[in-house]
């Protein structure tokens, strides 16, 4: 895998390419204050929030409890600004029917859905991406480390980040595929949620294949820009195909149910279809999760923290916050 080849699945690359069969987006260019805040260390204090104060009722236990310190040595952490790009996010949202996908030039934070409060990647604000994006290592290696699967040592591309905005739409992981191309041919197809049994994926294989087969070669085989590539698809439930992304075809991609020394080398890639078939059908080699027993964990649950200190950190759930906040003055006291 080269570097030109991971330069050239950047979305706003492929985008202007295969608009007509995608989902509507909007492109806006990085600023590098941005970039910074993202890549920040520090506490996770987001951009953006306008969460409303909550007051305890006079007389209640709560009041009572929770005293704040009014120690002037105290740090009240605030998070940066950004009035302009704020604008023009909050523009782009409204323009795309006021909820979006977020990502940048090549990967949406999928790692980091558990801290929304939604446990979901919708977003209607800035604060949500920037929740998102912030807790994602998936965003920190777009933004520090995109090449580092490449075997040429030619220098890096000069790069200019970008945050996608894709019009928001409720997909079905079971009608989500990934499909790999080697010289500008379909080799495989998978399921793309491959942790799960999906019924009608198994019996409907057959027909998936053949029509995303017809979808490649109308609208992808020879338009992209390398002849090695991988792109995912979604099958709507018409039957009508729909390019989500493109990826480089290389090890920084989740080759799914095949593994990348089949896709590279072509070896055990038939499985149980004969050569001669797959070759005079010219069908790529479908691979599906078909049966029960072979349903695994999401793969994205490694990234997860536990829920209560999740349920704290983004005030989720306040009694759990006003009983930590008790534990932690008896702890005090104690001391």
């Amino acid at each position: 895998m080269k570097k030109e080849q991971v330069a050239h699945c950047r979305f706003s690359v492929w985008y202007p390419l295969f608009r007509t069969v995608t989902i509507r987006s909007v492109i806006l260019p990085l600023p590098d204050n941005v970039k910074e805040y993202l890549l920040d260390d520090g506490t996770l204090v987001v951009s953006g929030r306008e969460d409303p104060p909550m007051h305890a009722q006079e007389g209640s236990d709560d009041a009572e409890e929770i005293q704040w310190s009014d120690d002037e040595n105290t740090t009240t952490l605030k998070a940066p600004e950004f009035p302009e790009f704020t604008a023009k996010v909050e523009e782009a949202i409204s323009s795309l029917g006021g909820s979006v996908f977020p990502k940048l030039n090549w990967s949406a934070p999928r790692d980091a859905y558990w801290i929304a409060m939604n446990s979901s990647l919708k977003c209607k604000a800035l604060s949500d991406i920037f929740l998102l994006f912030k807790s994602s290592d998936f965003i920190t290696r777009d933004l520090t480390q995109p090449f580092i699967h490449c075997t040429d040592d030619s220098p890096d591309p000069s790069l200019d980040y970008e945050l996608v905005l894709r019009k928001w739409c409720e997909l079905i992981p079971g009608a989500e595929f990934r499909c790999f191309v080697k010289e500008n041919k379909l080799i495989g197809i998978s399921q793309r949620d491959y942790t799960q049994y999906y019924d009608h994926i198994s019996t409907q294989c057959e027909e998936i294949c053949r029509s995303i087969q017809e979808f490649f070669k109308k609208h992808i085989q020879y338009k992209f820009l390398d002849e090695d590539f991988v792109f995912d698809v979604y099958r709507d439930s018409r039957g009508k195909i729909w390019l989500i992304d493109f990826n480089p075809f290389g090890e920084v991609t989740d080759s799914l149910l095949f593994t990348w020394d089949e896709l590279t080398s072509g070896r055990n890639l038939k499985g149980e279809q004969s050569e001669e078939e797959a070759t005079e059908q010219d069908y790529p080699v479908f691979r599906c999760t078909n049966s029960k027993v072979t349903v695994q964990p999401s793969p994205y649950l490694s990234y997860r923290l536990p829920k209560d200190f999740v349920d704290l950190s983004t005030g989720e759930d306040v009694h759990k916050l006003i009983d930590f906040l008790k534990l932690k003055r008896n702890q005090q006291d104690d001391d």
